[in-house]
């Protein structure tokens, strides 16, 4: 019983650090966030900060893996393969984009402060661009897809989707828009590439 305790306040701990991680990146920005920032926000001690974290950098490591499963969960629900392979799509891209909306700072972090981590940076990159590859062809290997032609996508064109779509996504909130302002051609884009 003692180590369910233990167990849920180290659960409870922990998410308290990345809830204000992600309000730190929301106020300030990663790069001007401190441990000091993460721990007054959470309202805990840096002490109990280095039980769960090596530093700033693995917190936000942990943060950035955490919501884009997330995501990747919510687009994938978002899918109806009973319906036509275009509105499949448009189901996805408007998920990912809602989804991008609801955590800017964070997508916006995502896209833009990770490659300012270095080796770390450069493994994270590749560890979450591998996650939503396998997303994209698992949302098009499917048989009902093959049917009208539309074929489980190739590595390469997943790339050249996925990063095209995240650097529009980074232009337009950088510009001062909202993801879902690039909705339609995003889906027009996605569709030409996916297509049969």
């Amino acid at each position: 019983m003692v180590t369910r305790t233990h167990t849920a306040t180290s659960v409870d701990f922990r998410r308290r650090l990345l809830d204000a991680m992600t309000a730190a990146i929301d106020e300030i920005g990663y790069r001007d966030t401190t441990v000091a920032d993460v721990v007054r926000l959470a309202r805990t001690s840096r002490r109990t900060f280095y039980e769960h974290f090596a530093s700033k950098e693995s917190c936000y490591v942990a943060l950035v893996s955490e919501a884009n499963d997330v995501m990747i969960a919510r687009i994938t629900a978002a899918v109806d393969p009973a319906r036509p392979w275009s509105t499949q799509v448009r189901q996805a891209v408007e998920e990912w984009l809602a989804c991008s909306d609801a955590e800017r700072a964070l997508t916006h972090s995502w896209i833009r402060d990770i490659p300012a981590l270095g080796t770390l940076g450069r493994q994270l990159q590749r560890d979450l661009m591998e996650k939503f590859i396998d997303m994209v062809q698992s949302l098009t290997d499917r048989e009902s897809l093959r049917a009208r032609g539309i074929h489980r996508v190739d590595r390469q064109m997943a790339i050249l989707l996925l990063g095209g779509l995240r650097e529009l996504i980074a232009s337009n909130v950088e510009d001062g828009g909202q993801a879902t302002d690039i909705t339609e051609t995003a889906v027009r884009a996605s569709i030409a590439l996916l297509g049969p």
